[in-house]
């Protein structure tokens, strides 16, 4: 990853406008910052989210609050709890997310 072309700067997530993605079930609200290349995002997940896709793009994920459930699509599952990270490089394996309680996260991709 190359982090260029934009300068030192702060974000104040609460005043960045979320903007609702419906799952499968439930909603995904993203606070989205864009710095050149890198899309930044503070993402809450509504309580019983299940993705409506298998996602190939890739991301480095900090879960903040709650439990992310993250599915590989060869069937592996795992559940990212807050201060847990995953990471998965783009066309890597397809996964998708679902939570039972909701969550946090903070993601750059």
């Amino acid at each position: 990853m190359q982090l260029a072309n934009f300068a030192f700067g702060f974000t104040d997530w609460s005043k960045i406008e979320h903007v609702e993605h419906k799952g499968e079930c439930g909603s995904a609200f993203w606070r989205t910052q864009n710095f050149g290349d890198i899309r930044v995002r503070m993402v809450e997940y509504s309580r019983d989210y299940l993705a409506d896709h298998w996602c190939v793009k890739g991301h480095v994920v900090l879960c903040i609050e709650g439990e992310l459930h993250i599915e590989l699509e060869h069937g592996r599952a795992s559940i990212l709890k807050p201060g847990m990270s995953y990471q998965v490089a783009d066309n890597a394996v397809p996964h998708r997310s679902f939570t039972p309680v909701g969550a946090k996260l903070f993601i750059v991709d």
